[in-house]
């Protein structure tokens, strides 16, 4: 399983309350959570994101609220993966549940810029900055997390496997 795609890059601290605005929670649709995807903090994200495209960021990503709805409009907007220093535990927890692959590797962030063209490959941990050429190495997933990944969460993933969601 691998990912490929330009990096969007940001600092410490991005909580959920800008990645999805409060303001857009009363709505379930998920292509209407992603239209408003990081508007507060990068009004160009949304109309520059591709499908595969890749954040990086730095310490406590996903701090705040513990809305399901951030993560929701993170992969929904196009973003195959999310790299970080460090992540909130919620939104760590989230991501997984609903399909959202992200990886902690405080050598990769150091050494990947906004722009960057990154390929991860997810059962090795291996991130590879093609822009630069360097290589970094985090956790790879386990091969139950990736079939949950490839499952698009935890739910179908449990009614794949004959289990009750």
């Amino acid at each position: 399983m691998q990912a490929k795609g330009s990096v969007f890059r940001y600092g410490d601290n991005i909580d959920t309350d800008v990645i999805i605005p409060a303001r857009y929670l009363n709505t379930s649709d998920h292509k209407e959570l992603a239209m408003h995807c990081m508007e507060d903090i990068d009004a160009e994200f949304i109309t520059q994101v591709k499908q595969g495209d890749i954040i990086v960021a730095d310490k406590n990503f996903g701090c705040g609220s513990s809305r399901e709805h951030a993560p929701i409009a993170i992969k929904e907007s196009g973003i195959s993966c999310v790299i970080a220093r460090t992540f909130a535990r919620i939104f760590y927890r989230n991501s997984l549940n609903i399909g959202l692959p992200i990886l902690e590797c405080e050598e990769a962030c150091d050494g990947i810029k906004a722009g960057d063209v990154v390929r991860v490959d997810f059962s090795t941990g291996l991130i590879t900055n093609e822009t630069s050429g360097k290589v970094f190495q985090s956790e790879p997933f386990p091969p139950f997390m990736q079939a949950l990944i490839q499952a698009g969460g935890l739910a179908p993933y449990m009614v794949e496997k004959g289990e009750k969601a």
